[in-house]
């Protein structure tokens, strides 16, 4: 089977890759850009990856030899070139769930889906990790590179999918797990969800939909027969693990593993306490500077609490995501920020807007701060470049947090080989 995946270099469309390969599939793909590492890393492991999506690399490769399967990422419009080719010649087309539930049909896979507003990346690196470490076969799609192995894998023989089921685009609700684990639930994503109250249903409808779900008692409230909900504590696990949320997280992982496959709890604890983590989540770039992903202000809060418990002066570098989800978290911008000694405020990242929404500028984003003093409006040039760099001389931890293109500028200018 030729399959091609558009979008390739995404953190959902990239492991999907990975898996078609593993099952024996022929692999291409293409994406829009290749800025960043995402198509890199993509093409450094074998794949062929086409830049550039006006449908003109996809006709060229299915007259080289017809594709059967085209799958798209869900952040393209129903009128972009690929899909109307696709669709012209009548190519099997669409989107990542059909494609990987047919696999797990295939493979007979069951799937551990870890889903929740917050948390999902790392959550399911955990399981993963924990599992390989249980000598557990299996295989998985997580949403960021990962140090022990590619960030998508199909191993033959395996009997559980490991999924990092997101919400947007309603993706979680085309699936039923065997087993769910649920990490929060806080209202995200508007452009998928008009309100709390349709983002709370579709959450219903996902753990109605999964055999068995792990969970803590406040993210969902109405009592469900096939649910564990753990009460929180301040001793969240025996995990030493940096960041209280992610200790929450980890105790999530330790109960589904003890109940769903007798891992021993000391043996558990120990692997997740060895956990070498994952890209963009609190990873470091160097001695000092971190990277992570975190653009919800909840995020934000939890990244600057764990930055609090690795340093006693905390810098922050942010860059908002999408101005029309500024236009939903703006009033959230309240004390998410605390901790940190100060902060160097971004552009807001531009990706999938509404042209009818007018631009927030960081001005209008950090009135609602309560430590809005501390915070300086900036951008990623050599100003910003020489002050994270006087903080880290003096000692600060600088955690730089965009789902944007910060991580990228961050990589090109500091570099392990300039500090050694």
């Amino acid at each position: 089977m030729k399959v091609y995946v558009s979008g390739i270099g995404g953190v959902a469309m990239g492991p999907l890759a990975f898996i078609a390969r593993d099952m024996g599939y022929e692999v291409i793909g293409s994406d829009a850009t290749d800025h960043g590492n995402a198509v890199a890393y993509m093409k450094e492991n074998g794949f062929t990856v086409h830049v550039g999506q006006d449908g003109s690399q996809l006709r060229e490769e299915h007259e080289k030899s017809p594709i059967d399967w085209f799958v798209y990422s869900a952040g393209l419009p129903n009128d972009h070139p690929e899909i109307r080719y696709a669709h012209e010649v009548g190519m099997k087309t669409s989107k990542r769930d059909l494609f990987l539930n047919e696999f797990m049909v295939e493979a007979g896979l069951q799937m551990i889906a870890v889903s929740g507003t917050h948390g999902k990346t790392n959550t399911t690196a955990m399981i993963a990790w924990a599992m390989q470490q249980a000598g557990i076969p299996i295989s998985y799609s997580i949403g960021a590179q990962l140090p022990f192995g590619p960030f998508g894998k199909y191993e033959k023989g395996s009997r559980y999918f490991i999924y990092e089921a997101d919400e947007f685009d309603r993706n979680f609700l085309q699936y039923k797990p065997a087993i769910s684990v649920i990490t929060n639930i806080d209202y995200d994503h508007p452009d998928t969800y008009p309100d709390q109250a349709e983002y709370d249903l579709a959450y219903a409808q996902f753990i109605q939909q999964s055999q068995r779900v792990y969970l803590y008692s406040d993210a969902f409230a109405a009592p469900v027969e096939h649910v564990t909900a753990l009460e929180k504590n301040e001793d969240e696990s025996s995990t030493t693990i940096p960041g209280k949320y992610i200790r929450q997280n980890a105790r999530l992982v330790l109960e589904m593993l003890s109940k769903e496959f007798d891992v021993p709890m000391i043996d558990a604890v120990d692997w997740l306490n060895n956990f070498p983590g994952t890209s963009r989540r609190m990873e470091m770039i160097q001695e000092g500077l971190y990277s992570d992903y975190a653009h919800h202000p909840a995020e934000i809060a939890a990244v600057i609490e764990t930055g609090m418990e690795l340093a006693d002066e905390v810098i922050a570098v942010y860059q908002p995501h999408q101005n029309v989800r500024q236009h939903e978290v703006m009033d959230l911008y309240t004390d998410c920020f605390e901790g940190a000694n100060k902060v160097y405020w971004l552009p807001t990242y531009m990706s999938r807007e509404d042209p009818s929404l007018d631009v927030l500028e960081p001005q209008q984003l950090i009135e609602s701060l309560s430590n809005r003093g501390s915070v300086e409006i900036s951008d990623m040039n050599e100003d910003l470049e020489s002050k994270i760099r006087a903080h880290l001389a003096g000692g600060a931890l600088v955690i730089c947090m965009a789902a944007g293109n910060l991580d990228a500028w961050v990589r090109e200018t500091f570099t392990e080989t300039e500090t050694q």
